[in-house]
């Protein structure tokens, strides 16, 4: 009896999960299934989305992906996928895919700001890209050429990124959406270790016995991970401990032994409350030689404002902003403190109604002593916190007391291990580096740190945010392997590796995305690149950022695989390759790294971002880029065009020929025959069937040499030997990702601690040390003082310590009023992806999901005279947007807080929230503005 179409696919993919799980398959339906494949090719990969890192299974035929399941050989997922997960395919095949470049222009076909989009070629549209950056350089310089990068570039898309911005075009305005995801968690990291990224891994998931969630809603934004702490809840329910701490109940409360509704902010207050358990109620719990022998105590200034434009800035004197955002908009520069602060504050030297004057953002702190420590957690009794804290009006107060206590005990217990994970609840916050510091003070008290089943944990939101923003060092500050643009010996390095002139490398990088896009309207960013994000969507405040993108004297450019709203946006649209039509790699939250190879030819004339970013290479030479420059700051680059002379270099030498097709590129060769270049295409390397014709009117035949592996190797280069190892590019095709750093070829899973890290061993043998050596190289020479400032400007080295910070509760900017009464709250929900331009393009998602819904309480819904399914509008004092009440969801506010996700472009809530940031981090705070709501 034949099968079916349905009925196969029905088979396979029973027999899939059931191998994933380890069940037995009846031979009849393997058999089916083996027919049912005949002439597939099945190649692992990482899946498209969050930066879980989940490993899948790629079925292709006839050029195109016809199946996908979970990979059981992956560790993270063991064979299981999400929702996303099992629609990697689909994503890619949407109605509306870009296929072809396209450009404003009027009927005499000429650029047009206010023209309509009409196709052009590949090389027109370079063209218009080259005019466009000569003219923005000779306006603005380098400050005048920016970049929206991304968390989910391929690891060789954004070095081949940050190749072109900082040693071509010597501008650092490149900077990736992961600034929106995990700044506050990587700068958290620098200050507590001296070097980035989590010292856990997933496998703490089955060793600890206690799981804390703080603002992750993990059962929808990391699902794979939240089936595990399922699996280990109910493997061991009387002993297992999950609690969940959250601003509204999510699908997460479900598995929780309890969960904490704390009002948006507190959680401050909260970690504060558990460390003053700590060290005034149970000071016996402290390990002591822990901590004298490995922990040191510091402090930073308190005054630092919200990350906000400040006053002098050209739209404000402009009037580009009205007198309602202005309200809040001034407490950039000063504010009074509140009465809700005031006890947190008191330690700091502050009092209700003080006036705070803020300067910028600092990250400047400072050695004090334990006894100073213990003062700044003087007010965070259980009455102060519970009171501050308590985020449910209709909670009793002595209910929510003791849940803070279970909290505490959960920590304080000796014979408990405990996890602590978090992602934007934590880290989109005004005071979100703060928030991260807190966290590892009470595993640190506790040794409950750093060891399996131990451990503050940073989740991460983008599938390559740790391994293309973080390591490859595609934020603006920074270069790969943790090193920044303003040390000028790191600046050295990279001109070294890259065999560019001395002093080519611009040593500021201050435009974050939020500055790049106020450089924007401030008319100093004449050209903007969009690279794999959709920043018009997803940037708070994006009413204003799309007016000057559409008005302003610029140029934008969208590189993208469907025209969301930041393709409407600009001037000029070009179609990218999808994930599985080019090589690649991304790292992701446990510090995995994981490679693929193309599977498929991309749609119509779509290329990579990495060729995109190799072509444009080749418009510029040494003396269009080279020459000097002064930066706004007064800073001078310098004219090194003799140096590049010196090194052999001609004036009309091309960047494509220093930076990508060198003499060390063209080692990697082209070896069809042999793994694992053998069966797979590479568009950019050999070129393709399609033939596409490239930025110079030509068919496009390839580089003929293995770029990727040449980015990759050479990227790698710069962490090998510092804590940062990765592989080699034909070990990562051979296995299912490996943590870094990985050296003499095993992985490392507990950092810092002796028994596991071969780097911890190393300097612990050094100095001395036993169990543990906290090696991170940054801010690790400190002056010395008090809580309220330094008192002993000569420096201590804490060498191999990490550091427990003193940091107070404060309120955010914006807090709901008389006018304004509720709070708003933004993020994702399970069935779509960050901006939904790829999950709304699937089908059988859109259905699951078709639009945003405003999550209310029934009362607040009642209060205002609306019931589920009605329309309303939600207001702030930046713009408002239409949306539709949803009051018995999967989401359920308590009364004054609704929740609006961000998926949907037709529902904009990205224009109502506010762009404040935390200012050591500059990650933007969208959980939590002020809005009304009421009937449309």
């Amino acid at each position: 009896m034949g099968m079916n179409r349905r009925d196969f696919l029905k088979s396979s993919a029973a027999v899939a999960a059931a191998s994933a799980v380890g069940i037995a398959v009846p031979q009849e339906a393997a058999a089916a299934a083996a027919k049912g494949e005949e002439g597939w090719r099945w190649d692992k990969a990482p899946c498209r989305f969050c930066g879980t890192g989940c490993g899948i299974m790629l079925a292709t035929k006839n050029g195109k992906i016809v199946a996908v399941k979970g990979d059981p050989a992956a560790p993270v997922n063991r064979g299981l996928n999400c929702i996303k997960g099992y629609f990697n395919a689909k994503i890619m095949y949407g109605a509306d895919r870009l296929k072809t470049p396209l450009l404003r222009m009027n009927e005499k076909g000429e650029f047009d700001k206010k023209g309509k989009f009409k196709p052009v070629s590949w090389k027109r549209a370079f063209d218009e890209m080259e005019k466009a950056i000569r003219r923005a350089l000779k306006e603005s310089g380098p400050e005048g050429v920016a970049v929206f990068g991304s968390g989910q570039y391929t690891i060789m898309e954004g070095y081949a990124a940050q190749k072109m911005m900082k040693g071509g075009f010597r501008s650092n305005a490149i900077d990736p959406n992961a600034r929106h995801c995990m700044a506050s968690a990587v700068v958290g990291f620098y200050q507590t270790f001296g070097i980035d990224e989590p010292s856990g891994c997933y496998d703490d998931i089955e060793l600890t016995d206690t799981i804390v969630s703080w603002g992750s809603n993990m059962a929808e934004m990391h699902p794979i991970l939240w089936s595990r702490v399922s699996d280990r809840k109910l493997s061991d329910p009387e002993n297992v401990k999950v609690v969940n701490l959250t601003t509204y109940r999510t699908r997460s409360s479900d598995l929780a032994d309890f969960e904490i509704i704390f009002r948006p902010q507190t959680d401050l207050a909260i970690w504060n409350y558990i460390a003053h358990e700590i060290v005034y109620n149970h000071p016996e719990v402290i390990d002591w030689d822990f901590v004298k022998e490995h922990i040191v105590f510091a402090v930073g200034p308190v005054n630092i404002g919200y990350g906000m434009r400040r006053a002098g800035e050209k739209s404000l004197k402009e009037g580009k902003y009205s007198a309602k955002e202005m309200e809040i908009i001034k407490k950039e520069m000063a504010k009074k403190v509140s009465d809700l602060e005031a006890p947190a504050l008191a330690p700091y030297g502050y009092k209700a109604g003080d006036e705070m004057k803020n300067t910028p953002g600092t990250l400047k702190h400072w050695l004090i002593s334990f006894e100073e420590y213990k003062k700044s957690l003087e007010p965070f009794t259980l009455d102060y916190v519970a009171k501050l804290a308590k985020g449910d009006p209709d909670e009793d107060l002595e209910a929510f007391k003791n849940k803070l206590k279970m909290l505490a005990d959960l920590y304080i217990d000796k014979n408990r291990k405990v996890v602590s994970f978090w992602t934007m609840g934590m880290n989109q916050h005004t005071r979100g580096t703060w928030d991260n510091t807190l966290s590892y003070n009470v595993h640190f008290l506790l040794n409950k740190q750093a060891k399996p089943g131990n451990g503050a944990f940073s989740l991460t939101g983008q599938p390559s945010a740790c391994g293309t923003a973080r390591e490859v060092g595609t934020f603006c500050h920074r270069l790969p392997a943790d090193m920044m643009v303003k040390n000028p010996k790191h600046r050295k390095i990279v001109e070294n590796k890259w065999q560019i002139p001395e002093g080519t490398l611009n040593p500021v990088g201050n435009q974050h995305i939020m500055k790049i896009h106020r450089d924007i309207e401030d008319g100093v960013v004449k050209f903007a690149w969009i690279n794999v994000c959709n920043p018009y969507q997803d940037s708070a405040n994006a009413r204003h950022w799309i007016k000057a993108a559409r008005e302003m004297d610029n140029f934008i450019v969208c590189s993208d695989g469907y025209p969301g709203i930041s393709a409407m946006v600009s001037d000029l649209v070009l179609p990218s390759a999808m994930i599985y039509e080019k090589w690649g790699a991304y790292g992701n939250a446990e510090r995995r790294t994981q490679h693929w190879r193309q599977q498929v030819l991309p749609v119509g004339e779509a290329m990579s971002d990495t060729w995109q970013w190799v072509e444009l290479s080749k418009r510029f030479t040494v003396n269009d880029l080279w020459g000097p420059y002064t930066l706004r700051n007064g800073k001078k680059l310098p004219d090194v065009r003799k140096a590049a002379e010196k090194m052999g270099y001609k004036p009309d030498t091309t960047m494509f020929e220093i930076l990508f097709a060198n003499d060390r590129a063209k080692k990697y060769k082209i070896d069809l025959n042999s793994f694992p270049q053998k069966g797979f295409d590479n568009s950019e390397c050999i070129g393709d069937s399609r033939n596409v014709k490239g930025s110079d009117g030509k068919v496009f035949k390839g580089y003929g040499f293995m770029l990727h592996q040449y980015l990759w190797e050479e990227y790698a280069w710069f962490g090998r030997g510092h804590g940062h190892d990765l592989a080699d590019f034909v070990t990562y095709h051979k296995v299912r990702g490996l943590k870094w750093p990985v050296v003499n070829g095993k992985e490392t899973f507990w950092r810092f601690n002796v028994k596991y890290d071969p780097y911890a061993a190393k300097h612990a043998k050094e100095a001395g040390l036993k169990d543990f050596a906290f090696y991170g190289p940054l801010a690790k020479k400190l002056a010395s003082g008090d809580l309220k400032g330094i008192k002993d400007k000569k420096k201590t080295s804490i060498a191999n310590k990490a550091k427990i910070f003193a940091r107070p509760y404060m309120d955010p900017p914006e807090m709901p009023d008389n006018e304004y009464n509720m709070w708003l709250c933004t993020g994702r929900v399970l069935e779509h992806w960050h901006s939904g331009t790829m999950t709304m393009r699937v089908p059988e998602l859109y259905r699951a999901v078709p639009e945003a819904l405003c999550y209310m309480n029934p009362k607040d819904a009642k209060k205002i005279g609306v019931k589920n399914g009605d329309l309303v509008w939600v207001e702030s004092r930046r713009g408002k947007v239409k949306v539709r009440v949803e009051t018995r969801g999967r989401n359920r506010p308590a009364r004054g807080l609704v929740f609006v996700p961000w998926f949907d472009e037709r529902v904009l809530i990205n224009k109502v929230t506010l762009d404040a940031t935390c200012p050591m981090s500059k990650q933007t705070d969208y959980k939590k503005c002020a809005v009304k709501i009421y009937k449309a």
